[in-house]
């Protein structure tokens, strides 16, 4: 212990010594150890860790697929979820569930409240118990209208203050009185169900229980002990046989796919986590060969003292671990530093992050890869230990021998940790310019309408005034009407659905078009809309033939609806469409269900920007009304300062009524592309950490090698040698370092950047421009870190040079 104390103190003399060099090897060290730790703790909390549910590798999420439009993960109607659950032989229990919005009303000020509509089983599948109360019970599983509600213990404490008697109490929610059963800490991170879900109350509120065209209902299972993946897929895939026997209008081309829940939870994030974690381990590697080379560098320069050391005694294992000593504590710093960074960056990964991002309040910084973190630095502290515990003596401790450039062993390794460093950070480039240039062009899609100035909200009528269509429509036409009237507001529109990817409820009908004829299972679909006269001046949509909606377009009038391009070229042959009929009803419409197509406009994006256009129809909202309704207000000035006025309006109509949503739609099309910002931001991040570091590495070892050498430069000026001469000859050792490295990371970019092809638009993974520019910025990178050791070199005056030593 007395001489590990003082290996401990001496080398903190040496670091304290040399301030430059601790500086840069713990700053280094602290990039590559915090990054590491910060995005490893995400992928350990959202791809290993477990569920936190009882077995949650025996819970999987059951999807209905259709094979005729090539979706494999689709919600299940009603009729069908109920024969999964009573005819599976592989689950203990089946569940159903749908997300739903509740106005909780009474004493307080009316608030929007997050929940959902559930099976009984819901809750013992999961094994939740409740803190108080009960859950609800089994035959609440039926259509027969229970009002029973069980409530997060967040919302218990929020809304009712921790209150012990709200067991039995009532609460009115949408205008209905709930009888609250139960109690129950957070359900989080379950497809379908969004976080901040705070009630639960029967599936009997549901709809379409006979209906197996309405597809609404998410469903998890637990399989039965002993059960396989396999063996419950084929079970249920023979039930999904007999139900499209049975039922071929509904059910033909349906089958069911099982995902584990793990895998449901984390979806699309899995690939760019396990991309994150990929590039902040070669940050840790290029930094910990930062280091290495350091390290390497400061022992060459030290080997007369070790080969005086050795002289006097010293053994190899003692010198070895003096070395090792002082990389510890550069470790050690580098790690406190690392930690600190760690910290901060877990927070703003949550902070910053999508706000899909599953499990994100579970993530904290995992102590297990910190150390692994910081036994990697020690590893590479090894190596240039293991180098100088070995000094030539008879050469070292000659006079001249301080003047050598240290040993062929020494230079090959440094040129190799140089090497590897170039070649992994090109990896790194390549792959966040592919991201970069994939996300631009994203961006540039054009979805088919203005974003700019426009100001959405929702408005859900709720209450035993909006139960006919009358007071509906006018409700909103009195709205609409005010709206328009105020400052700053250049049109105003109702839409049923957010036009862009977030809204989850966008719905999808089929139809049929007079004059062809489509089997039942077969008929073709569309996304739908219920707007506004206004909504496509509002939203900027061409309209391309025809005409638009105007305020003739009521109930008693002819019905009427307008498609886009897509579904105009799609299903109508090449004929005009303008003047022929659509009907949405399913068998044997009457004459007042066929719709004539008055216009056609430019295809939008209602979904994911990275797809191509999908057939959308639109239905005057004053034909098919509907109680919950999305305002645009389009706006000469920042939108954001409406929304008092609006709320004043919405007050002046029926003070009961929420306004809820609030946001601009800049903001809403931003979030639509948040996880590919996300994923792109922290990728060239690292790739300019792994940038720096990569010139510092090239900087440090041409620096290094120029010290060295300033004897032998010297030399070669007296003997007639010009600046350009010495100049070439550093930069030229320099560049074949960075065109080795260079030459090593496209080959392997090439073969690593296919592993990232799926998260492109755009932009294939072998892309040309992409390669040739990253390679000449890390040539120019490498000839600047160059240039400037070379420079100081071609600057040596001979007669200093030749007295060096």
């Amino acid at each position: 212990m007395d001489s590990l104390s003082q290996d401990i103190r001496y080398g903190l003399r040496v670091l304290s010594k040399r301030p430059a060099f601790t500086a840069v090897a713990v700053v280094a060290l602290a990039l590559g150890i915090g990054a590491n730790s910060a995005i490893f703790s995400v992928v350990n909390a959202l791809l290993l860790r477990p569920l936190p549910f009882r077995d949650p590798d025996r819970l999987v999420q059951v999807w209905e697929s259709d094979v005729k439009r090539g979706q494999d993960t689709g919600t299940v109607a009603y009729p069908n979820f109920a024969d999964w659950r009573d005819q599976n032989d592989v689950f203990e229990q089946v569940v159903a569930y749908s997300d739903r919005t509740f106005d909780l009303t009474g004493a307080a000020e009316p608030e929007r409240i997050q929940g959902a509509i559930v099976s009984p089983a819901f809750f013992p599948m999961l094994r939740i118990k409740p803190m108080l109360g009960r859950v609800l019970l089994a035959e609440e599983d039926q259509p027969n209208k229970v009002f029973s509600v069980v409530m997060s213990e967040r919302l218990w404490q929020r809304r009712f203050d921790s209150d012990p008697q709200i067991i039995g109490q009532a609460i009115d929610l949408n205008s209905e009185s709930f009888t609250v059963v139960g109690v129950i800490a957070q359900v989080t991170d379950l497809s379908g169900m969004p976080d901040e879900t705070e009630l639960w109350i029967p599936i009997s509120h549901s709809r379409g229980f006979d209906n197996r065209r309405g597809h609404y209902l998410s469903v998890m299972a637990r399989f039965k002990s002993g059960v396989t993946r396999e063996q419950a897929q084929a079970n249920m895939d023979t039930i999904a046989s007999g139900l499209a026997a049975r039922y071929p209008d509904s059910n033909t081309d349906h089958g069911v796919r099982l995902v584990p829940l793990q895998e449901q939870i984390v979806g699309d994030f899995r690939l760019a986590l396990l991309v994150l974690l990929g590039a902040v381990a070669f940050v840790l590697l290029i930094a910990s060969a930062n280091v290495a080379n350091m390290l390497l560098a400061r022992a060459a320069s030290r080997q007369k003292e070790i080969a005086i050391r050795t002289a006097l005694g010293a053994g190899r294992f003692r010198l070895i671990r003096q070395l090792l000593t002082e990389s510890l504590l550069l470790s050690a710093l580098g790690g406190a530093g690392g930690l600190l960074l760690a910290l901060w960056g877990v927070y703003l990964l949550v902070a910053f992050g999508p706000a899909n991002l599953p499990r994100a309040k579970e993530v904290a910084i995992d102590g297990r890869v910190f150390a692994v973190s910081l036994l990697t630095g020690i590893i590479f502290g090894l190596v240039p230990a293991l180098q100088a515990s070995r000094p030539d003596l008879n050469e070292t401790l000659k006079e001249s021998g301080r003047s050598t450039t240290g040993s062929v062993g020494h230079r090959r390794v440094r040129g190799l940790l140089v090497v590897s460093e170039i070649a992994l950070s090109l990896v790194l480039l390549v792959g966040a310019g592919l991201l970069m240039r994939s996300f631009l062009k994203l961006q540039a899609v054009n979805p088919g309408f203005n974003p700019q100035n426009v100001l959405t909200m929702q408005i859900s009528l709720r209450g035993p005034n909006y139960q006919k269509e009358a007071p509906v429509i006018a409700f909103y036409d009195q709205l609409l009407d005010q709206i328009k009237a105020l400052p700053g507001v250049q049109s105003v529109a109702t839409r049923s659905h957010l036009p862009v990817a977030l809204d989850e409820d966008y719905a999808n009908l089929s139809f049929n078009i007079e004059g062809q004829f489509y089997e039942p299972a077969n008929r073709p679909s569309a996304f739908y809309n219920a707007v506004s006269p206004a909504y496509f001046q509002t939203m900027e949509i061409p309209v391309l033939k025809g005409r638009s909606f105007d305020e003739h377009d009521v109930i008693k009038a002819q019905t009427v609806i307008i498609i886009n391009e897509t579904l105009a070229q799609r299903y109508f042959l090449g004929e005009d469409p303008i003047a022929r009929r659509m009907t949405l009803n399913d068998v044997n419409p009457n004459e007042e269900d066929w719709a004539t197509v008055v216009g056609i406009v430019k295809d939008t994006k209602p979904r994911e920007l990275d797809r191509e256009p999908v057939a959308e129809m639109y239905v005057p909202f004053a034909q098919q009304p509907r109680s919950s309704m999305v305002l645009m207000i389009r706006t000469t000035n920042k939108p954001e300062g409406l929304v008092a006025a609006v709320r004043r309006e919405v007050q002046t109509l029926d003070k009961n009524q929420l306004v809820h949503s609030i946001r601009p739609l800049e903001s809403v099309m931003s979030e639509a592309v948040a996880t590919p910002r996300f994923r792109t931001l922290l990728l060239g991040v690292f790739a300019v950490v792994a940038l720096i570091l990569a010139m510092v590495g090239v900087y440090g070892v041409m620096s290094y090698t120029v010290t060295q050498r300033t004897h032998e430069i010297g030399i070669r000026v007296a003997l007639g040698a010009q600046g350009s001469d010495v100049l070439k000859l550093v930069i030229g050792h320099g560049m074949a370092l960075a065109f080795a490295g260079i030459g090593i990371g496209l080959a392997a970019s090439v073969a690593l950047t296919r592993v990232i092809s799926k998260l492109l638009f755009g932009v294939k993974a072998t892309d040309p421009v992409t390669f040739v520019v990253i390679a000449l910025l890390l040539t120019s990178v490498a000839l600047l870190a160059s240039y400037l050791p070379a420079r100081r070199a071609a600057k040596v005056d001979p007669m200093v040079a030749l007295r060096y030593e």
